[in-house]
């Protein structure tokens, strides 16, 4: 009977069933979309979580009052029927005092208002605005309006100001009630709901437009790319077929989505090489991305300080353009825009800061191990660069120019080792700190879910794709 069926059938429904039972397996009932999945997320004492627990037995004492089901009830000769049982009397309770309803009538701040006129448009003068900012906790916070923000003033039978909410936004509200001291505030922060999401992509253009197919946020493509960036030049490394899965958070909040949250694990195929990053947070409260080895994605530094093409590689024997004689290039160009954002490659402090003859407006780093970085031609330096300046990895050190002896407006950028210049894109760069031996069991514990989801997800998606191809095969 099975012969009957054609073969492009047969394959589909294979590849369809692996999927089917691989998200069953994680996240019964989740939606799937093409290249998407959302999957709900369980943590400790969530709803979920807690209907996913076993019920509790009953007490021991309950035993004696309750019949089995397979057996009769037992009746004593001394047990009145029915019709013969005395009247219970229940033990009534004074109801609980119900608090007032609140009219409440609401405001949407337009550019323009001011905290005097909502008050006065809701009925109340000055003088009561003044009683309700100086009250206590965080009562003041009031005078901060901003448009675009709601706020309402709920009021008694007898018009009494009883509370105003101001509503930031769908996340955070400040909340101001009437007590027997006056008025106090607090500031009420809501919880979104986590849940997991997986998106798959290959790249045929770049990274960008491949997130995009894939239904990702831009926010979560760039910070694909920053978690990979130490390992993967985006702009030279990538190739078409490179692809990509991630699991990673949504947010949501009275079940619509209001943002998409971390990335919690991601695996990148590049020219075959597979690079895999884990979201892990140690017992110190700290945040980081590390290889399943517990190994930091994170370098010591940035391989490249800008996200531009390469107009001139480093070359000791390059000829100088304006010069016109062979003197050594001891760094990398990157041709880019005036005023693009240069960034520092590692942790570090500012050397030099200023004019520096044919290299015009320039910033010098000193790092540890000996290591110096130079960023050359700037047009203006980074705000609050100067020498003796504390910088971190990824801060603006300058903008992009064409300061000094050039021909056109580029960053040139050195990467000196014990006072020798280096090519900085081949270079192995120190790494960041990995999970310590203190911690590595707990790291393991905590990732081992993470991996079984890319792995789990990705596998359903790569069967997918193959059933696919093989039909347009069959079909061709």
């Amino acid at each position: 009977m099975i012969k009957t069926f054609p073969k492009k059938h047969l394959i589909a429904v294979a590849g369809i069933s692996l999927v089917v039972g691989s998200v069953l397996a994680l996240s019964p009932g989740a939606g799937v979309e093409a290249k998407r999945m959302t999957i709900s997320l369980d943590t400790p004492g969530s709803a979920s979580s807690a209907r996913s627990e076993p019920a509790e037995s009953a007490p021991a004492d309950n035993a004696e009052t309750e019949a089995p089901a397979n057996e009769a009830p037992l009746v004593t000769a001394s047990a009145p029927t029915t019709s013969e049982a005395a009247p219970v009397e229940e033990a009534t309770q004074p109801a609980a005092p119900t608090e007032p309803e609140l009219e409440w009538t609401e405001f949407k701040v337009e550019s323009g208002d001011t905290l005097s006129t909502l008050f006065s448009e809701a009925g109340f003068n000055d003088g009561l605005m003044l009683s309700v900012i100086h009250g206590e906790g965080e009562a003041n916070k009031l005078q901060h309006l901003y448009a675009g923000e709601q706020v309402a003033f709920g009021t008694s039978e007898e018009g009494e100001l009883e509370a105003v909410r101001l509503e930031r936004n769908r996340l955070e509200s400040l909340v101001i009630e009437r007590t027997e001291d006056g008025y106090a505030g607090e500031v009420v922060i809501r919880e979104p709901e986590p849940r997991l999401a997986f998106a798959s992509g290959e790249i045929q253009g770049s990274l960008y437009l491949a997130g995009k197919e894939a239904g990702l946020d831009d926010r979560i493509t760039m910070e694909l790319a920053g978690i990979f960036g130490w390992d993967i030049d985006f702009v030279y490394d990538i190739r078409k077929g490179d692809s990509f899965e991630v699991v990673y958070e949504e947010l949501y909040l009275d079940g619509e989505k209001v943002d998409d949250g971390n990335i919690v694990a991601a695996r990148f195929m590049n020219r075959g090489r597979e690079v895999v990053a884990l979201h892990y947070t140690d017992t110190e409260g700290d945040s980081d991305y590390y290889t399943p080895d517990g190994n930091s994605m994170r370098k010591a530094f940035l391989r490249t300080p800008i996200n531009a093409r390469i107009s001139s590689p480093f070359n000791l024997q390059r000829r100088h353009p304006v010069l016109d004689v062979v003197r050594p290039h001891e760094g990398t160009d990157y041709a880019a825009p005036v005023g693009t954002p240069i960034k520092a490659a590692g942790d570090g402090r500012v050397s030099f800061a200023g004019w520096k003859g044919g290299y015009g407006r320039t910033v010098v780093l000193t790092h540890g191990d000996n290591i110096t970085t130079l960023y050359a031609h700037m047009s203006k330096l980074g705000k609050g660069i100067s020498s003796g300046t504390r910088v971190e990895q990824g801060q603006t050190v300058g903008h992009v120019g064409a300061s000094g002896m050039v021909t056109g407006a580029h960053l040139h950028y050195e990467f000196r080792v014990n006072g020798v210049a280096r090519n900085s894109r081949t270079i192995d760069l120190p790494e960041a700190n990995p999970v310590p031996e203190t911690e590595l069991a707990r790291f393991k514990a905590a990732t081992q879910q993470q991996i079984a989801q890319l792995n789990t997800l990705g596998e359903g998606y790569r069967q997918i794709a193959m059933a696919e191809d093989a039909i347009a095969n069959e079909e061709q």
